[in-house]
């Protein structure tokens, strides 16, 4: 006997399940978030630095400040040769120009002990020349008072150097 033929199934056609939103709002919050995040790096990096070191960097140089010295005429060790030179200091600020200024003869006075103390044979020396720069930076920035602070002379330039 044959079986008798099922209904035919019904086959409801499944409606596409409902696709949930969470991802959309999802990316789309991402997406805010990293065009948020480059446009704050943005802004911070176009701004530039606020470290006070890197502002006084950008700052254009100052002018050098000179201070040309009278004339120095000494006898060298030996007393046979003598020494004409003229000496300028280069200084921080006019601050200090007129501290020295102001204690020139005290200035003077150091120099011409220090420079009379020299030998001619060592003078024509290239390196004793840089030692005696150095020993007139030093006497140059002793404090003219007891408690004083030392002036601040960057460099000591000679603009003529005779001995005979």
């Amino acid at each position: 006997m044959a079986q008798p033929a099922k209904p035919a199934e019904v086959v409801e056609a499944d409606a596409p399940p409902k696709k949930s939103k969470k991802k959309l709002f999802i990316i789309i919050g991402a997406l805010v978030l990293l065009l948020g995040g480059g446009g704050a790096a943005a802004w911070f990096f176009m701004q530039g630095s606020h470290d006070p070191k890197a502002a006084h960097e950008e700052e254009p140089a100052k002018a050098p400040v000179f201070l040309p010295l009278e004339t120095f005429t000494v006898n060298l060790q030996g007393g046979e040769q003598y020494l004409q030179t003229d000496i300028t200091l280069q200084v921080a600020d006019q601050a200090d120009v007129d501290i020295i200024k102001l204690h020139m003869p005290r200035v003077r006075s150091r120099l011409l002990t220090l420079l009379s103390s020299q030998s001619a044979e060592a003078l024509t020396d290239p390196n004793s020349k840089k030692k005696l720069v150095a020993d007139i930076l030093a006497q140059v920035k002793q404090p003219f008072d007891p408690k004083g602070k030392p002036q601040q002379v960057t460099d000591v330039l000679f603009t003529t150097f005779v001995i005979q």
